[in-house]
């Protein structure tokens, strides 16, 4: 009777080792997808960071004291503060995760975890603020 109780037990503790694994599996894939989304959120804005460059030149083109040229001003400033925002984006994400944990899916600690899914929202954010400040300059522009 011993016996057969301890091969039970050996029994359940290889299934509950072989089903922690599985499941730490999972959760490094969900985390290196989400770290791949991230930077597909990225690589999607960054090609932007030119044309907020050239948006910021016009808008200052068209700056004076009337109300149209004061538009073009606020235009310029939510160009400026976007690119900023990217800038400030990458350097936080930067010092948070090391090169392999960013392309080559190093899995992450707790907290980084924690800090990937801050991020995520972040360059969500960010995406929304750089694709919101172009298209109003040129709804700006295209009324000129």
């Amino acid at each position: 009777m011993k016996t057969g109780k301890q091969i039970i037990f050996l029994i359940a503790s290889i299934f509950l080792i072989f089903s922690c694994k599985e499941e730490k599996k999972e959760e490094h894939t969900v985390s290196n997808n989400q770290m791949k989304e991230v930077m597909a959120i990225h690589d999607e804005v960054m090609p932007k960071m030119s044309i907020l460059g050239n948006m910021v030149g016009e808008m200052a083109t068209k700056e004076d004291s009337t109300a149209l040229g004061l538009q073009y001003k606020n235009a310029r400033i939510d160009l400026q503060e976007a690119h900023k925002s990217m800038m400030d984006w990458m350097q936080g994400f930067g010092s948070r995760f090391d090169s392999d944990e960013i392309l080559n899916g190093k899995e992450l600690s707790d907290q980084k975890q924690i800090w990937l899914d801050e991020e995520e929202e972040k360059v969500k954010s960010l995406r929304n603020q750089i694709n919101s400040s172009i298209e109003e300059a040129k709804k700006l522009l295209d009324k000129s």
